[in-house]
């Protein structure tokens, strides 16, 4: 794309069309460049789509689903337009939509339970809405506060992605939207779109509802208003969530996402993020998250038949009980130990050796027990569960189980496999070696077990000196413990090179010619050439090594014809070619 400078370039087709006696809507929909000239504010082109009668045809291609007869242009592209016309945020296509109810009006009838919605439309729609949220602020929700129906009508459209991120955002539930209309939402407080919304795990068995529905449950739990905030945390919501996750007859995408919602109502920026990094570090415990104790009260009543449930979907009630260690409430802890989930879950850890998922949540939960400090949780870990038993037991018998009462067998007529959670065994053993140096405790029931004391002089500081990947060296230079360094460069110039295997290695390569080029034919001949016109000595590769520390390397054309290579490296006829690696 081009400026166009005067004199110098053709009028704009937009121009041309609107320089006609007679021309339409559609004629300039249809010009590609309407969309660049609406940004720059082209006059007569403003002048003309801010007029009443522009605005309401546009607004029906973004609300109106096209007939099946009409061209791929009025279904596609003149929806999509109309949709990046009203997103250009130009004052007069704003000031003539939001001031006039009945375009308004026009608008909001997308949201009508016998118009269709279309996922393409409603994302245009939803588009549309946000931006008049963002830019009419006041106008937008002056309107909305006098159509509450609006509420319900998204409510209902909730398994559309689009519907719930206006949902969201009209509620407050959003850090970047919440201050640009405080005072505005103080009336949405009184409106029952908790409500409304916890009866969608009731009312619908569709996965998407359940999903978008605890979307917006979590934003809630997150940067909701004051109001909003104290309903959800109150005991009578949190059984509302627990009284649908536990009913049978639902889906199991109701368990799970109101699980969610309840993890989200103790550590509000758990769920926050979705990257792998980001799941990684939730498993630190840097800092204690800090509940309601309302809200965990209210939880642990239906404790007892949430645990119930650990045979049928174990994955999503651990990572549950993980959250409620992590809380450092006594009260959950007691509960939980009554209920015998501490020994529950380690059993499973190793029924499951191929759960991932649940071997980080197992180790979680080990962990906090013992960063707790707490003679309660760690004798129970120590005594009624076994930890140390357990692990000892698994690393004598470190196969699969042939066993065929038991959930993971290996397959028939193969040697059994290696368990898979060997890793996170390590790694909870050395918890507990670590524990042991601030706790006498742990410390004298691990020496008064001969097997653990022989196991770890003899296997655990052996595998964890093998698996140091700082001393690895797989072919690289072996000075890799060393990662404090800001600088690549000093990195790259402290490492000690093998250089008479790389002599070797670089020998080889220019012996059987594997840095070919198709320009050195005579090199084709050297597969019989002597090999002491192949030498290629420590000194040459010395020249080479610096000769990469500083950039890549090309063989000078003027040494390309010589016929023996052995003579060209041995004299340094190198050329640098200066680069950024």
């Amino acid at each position: 794309m081009f400026w166009r400078m005067t004199g110098l370039t053709s009028a704009s087709p937009v121009d041309t069309i609107l320089e006609k006696e007679n021309f339409t809507l559609e004629e300039l929909l249809d010009e590609d460049e309407i969309i660049q000239e609406c940004k720059a504010l082209n006059g007569r082109l403003i002048n003309f789509l801010q007029a009443r009668r522009q605005v309401e045809q546009l607004l029906r291609y973004i609300v109106e689903e096209a007939s099946e007869v009409s061209e791929n242009k009025q279904t596609f592209k003149f929806p999509f337009i109309a949709c990046e016309i009203f997103t250009c945020e130009v004052e007069g296509i704003l000031n003539t939509l939001t001031e006039d109810e009945e375009l308004m009006k026009l608008l909001f009838a997308f949201l009508k339970p016998d118009h269709p919605h279309g996922a393409l439309l409603a994302g245009y729609f939803g588009k549309v809405v946000l931006c008049l949220m963002t830019r009419r602020t006041a106008q937008f929700m002056s309107y909305v506060k006098g159509h509450p129906e609006i509420f319900h009508q998204l409510v209902d459209l909730i398994g559309i992605t689009s519907m719930m991120e206006v949902l969201i955002r009209l509620i407050g539930a959003d850090e970047t939207a919440y201050s640009n209309y405080t005072d505005v939402l103080q009336w949405v407080d009184a409106t029952r779109v908790l409500d409304l919304l916890v009866d969608k795990f009731n009312s619908s068995d569709s996965p998407e509802v359940h999903a978008n529905t605890a979307e917006v449950l979590c934003a809630i739990t997150r940067y909701a208003p004051p109001g909003f905030a104290a309903k959800i945390c109150s005991p009578s919501f949190v059984g509302r969530l627990f009284q649908n996750a536990l009913d049978n007859s639902r889906p199991k995408s109701v368990l799970v996402h109101s699980l969610s919602v309840c993890i989200s109502l103790l550590d509000p920026k758990r769920l926050l993020q979705s990257s792998y990094q980001s799941f990684r570090s939730q498993l630190s415990h840097g800092s204690v998250v800090i509940a309601n104790p309302e809200t965990v009260n209210g939880m642990l009543q239906c404790l007892g038949e949430l645990l119930k449930l650990l045979d049928v979907t174990a994955s999503e009630v651990v990572e549950f009980m993980s959250v409620l260690f992590t809380l450092g409430s006594e009260d959950a802890e007691k509960e939980l130990i009554c209920l015998g989930a501490l020994r529950r879950v380690l059993d499973m850890f190793f029924e499951y050796p191929y759960n991932n998922f649940l071997h980080h949540q197992v180790e979680n939960i080990v962990s906090s027990c013992l960063e707790s400090k707490k003679i309660l949780l760690i004798e129970h870990l120590l005594h009624e569960c076994d930890i140390v038993g357990k692990l000892l037991g698994a690393e004598r018998q470190p196969t699969v189980s042939a066993d065929w009462d038991k959930p993971t067998i290996s397959a028939q007529g193969r040697s059994p496999p290696r368990i898979g959670n060997i890793g996170h065994l390590t790694s909870i053993a050395n918890k507990l070696v670590q524990a042991a140096n601030t706790s006498r405790l742990i410390q004298t029931h691990l020496q008064e077990n001969t097997e653990w004391v022989d196991w770890h002089a003899g296997v655990l500081v052996k595998r964890n000196a093998m698996e140091n990947i700082h001393n690895w060296a797989c072919g690289r230079p072996t000075s890799l413990h060393d990662r404090a360094r800001d600088s690549d460069d000093e990195d790259f110039r402290d490492r000690d090179y093998d250089v008479a295997a790389l002599a070797s290695n670089l020998s080889q390569a220019f012996r059987y010619n594997i840095y070919g080029n198709d320009d050195i034919e005579d090199a084709h001949g050297s597969l019989e050439r002597d090999d002491e016109d192949v030498y290629f000595d420590d000194e040459s590769a010395e020249v080479v090594i610096s000769s990469l520390r500083l950039g890549m390397i090309r063989i000078d054309e003027r040494a390309v014809n010589d016929r023996s290579t052995g003579s060209l490296l041995r004299h340094h006829q190198i050329r640098m070619m200066p680069t950024r690696l």
